[in-house]
């Protein structure tokens, strides 16, 4: 109903999708990668990372135990800031994701983020009947 709403005519190659999910928890599906760059231990990865009710909080929990004090004052809140966040929060995390030889995986991600799996498997399709 939302998709008829919003594009009463779309294109033939447009695919409407709604991630239901927080995008930090298909970073966390990569717990290999994550808890590597992050310098966490992989077992504080939730082992469903799609079926936390606050993927962020779950992943900023994860990081405080990161070995690497940098990290946490980046992406953890100040004390009595009144932020949810750190100050290079969103800068670590897009870098963990853009870095195409050490960071974020995503098909490896995928195995354990179903919403991610449905994700590249329409996007698979659309390159298919792409001209």
């Amino acid at each position: 109903a939302l998709a008829a709403e919003w594009l009463p005519a779309p294109n033939a190659y447009m695919r409407f999708r709604v991630v239901l999910r927080q995008i930090e928890s298909r970073l966390l599906a990569d717990a290999d990668r994550f808890a590597g760059i992050f310098r966490v231990r992989r077992s504080a990865i939730p082992v469903s990372p799609d079926e936390l009710e606050n993927a962020k909080a779950s992943l900023l929990a994860v990081i405080a135990s990161s070995t690497r004090r940098a990290i946490r004052e980046d992406m953890l809140p100040r004390p009595r800031s009144g932020r949810r966040v750190g100050p290079a929060y969103t800068s670590r995390l897009i870098e963990f994701a853009s870095n195409v030889a050490e960071g974020w995986r995503p098909d490896v991600a995928a195995v354990r983020s179903p919403s991610l799996s449905r994700c590249l498997t329409r996007l698979e399709q659309l390159v298919e009947i792409a001209p």
